[in-house]
């Protein structure tokens, strides 16, 4: 079963505006489990088989509340049947769109 997740996550109760080097260490988990991943903004996607997608996320908020008093989490599934390569078709769909329109 093949899922694209789309996760936020980060601590609370750090202050201060830098929370980078929080966000950098869930990275680091996301790229080791050697699923498709994209870094944006607001969050990072990722793909692969539902159970190996929930793993990494349990253990990016485990990494975080290690020293973390408050974390903040979220997550969106989208699963469809039959598909792979979703990560990267999805925002191809919407590009070919954009395409047709010049």
């Amino acid at each position: 079963m093949s899922v694209v997740a789309q996760l936020a996550v980060f601590p609370l109760d750090k202050g201060g505006a830098g929370l980078s080097a929080y966000v950098a260490r869930v990275v680091e988990l996301i790229r080791e489990s050697g699923l498709p991943f994209a870094l944006g903004p607001m969050g990072t996607s990722l793909e692969g088989d539902f159970e190996a997608v929930m793993a990494v996320v349990s253990r990016c908020f485990a990494a975080l509340s290690r020293d973390c008093d408050r974390v903040y989490m979220t997550l969106a599934l989208d699963y469809r049947a039959g598909r792979s390569g979703g990560l990267a078709s999805k925002t191809a769909s919407v590009d070919a769109v954009l395409e047709g329109r010049k």
